[in-house]
């Protein structure tokens, strides 16, 4: 079954706050996997989470966001370093 989460949901599941949620998705770190046509809510799946937990690995390394997005744009790259 798929999980669908809000923003607000992410931040409860991960411990990050909705602004750096919010900063990630403006960034190009995270992205959406969908949107509400009545609310324009943005839905996000489990492989959001997998992919803000390998961030959060990465932001406790000391490695700074525009190497960690290069890193995570190189699959094999980010799975070697965590």
């Amino acid at each position: 079954m798929l999980n669908l989460y809000l923003v607000k949901d992410l931040g409860r599941l991960t411990g990050l706050s909705v602004d750096t949620l919010k900063y990630y998705l403006k960034i190009g770190l995270i992205s959406e996997v969908g949107r509400s046509p009545e609310t324009n809510f943005r839905y996000f799946d489990d492989s959001t989470v997998e992919r803000l937990n390998k961030i959060i690995g990465l932001r406790k390394q000391k490695y700074p966001i525009l190497k960690i997005k290069e890193v995570l744009n190189i699959k094999s790259g980010a799975d070697e370093l965590l």
